[in-house]
């Protein structure tokens, strides 16, 4: 995922901003970490680069 994403992208929750934590990158690319809501609490991870946006009740 490229951080320049989080300008546009808001949680499908609540439409609240979301925040980034990078745990890996490679290059300008964030390879693992997180979107949060503060708003609604809500936890989004980013794995192998693709963040999961789906509401939490809706994922595996």
């Amino acid at each position: 995922m490229r951080p320049d994403l989080l300008e546009i992208l808001r949680c499908p929750v609540c439409r609240g901003e979301l925040s980034l934590t990078v745990r890996s990158k490679s290059g300008p690319e964030i390879e693992t970490g997180s979107l949060s809501c503060a708003a609604c609490h809500v936890d989004y991870p980013i794995v192998e680069g693709i963040p999961d946006l789906l509401p939490p009740d809706e994922r595996d």
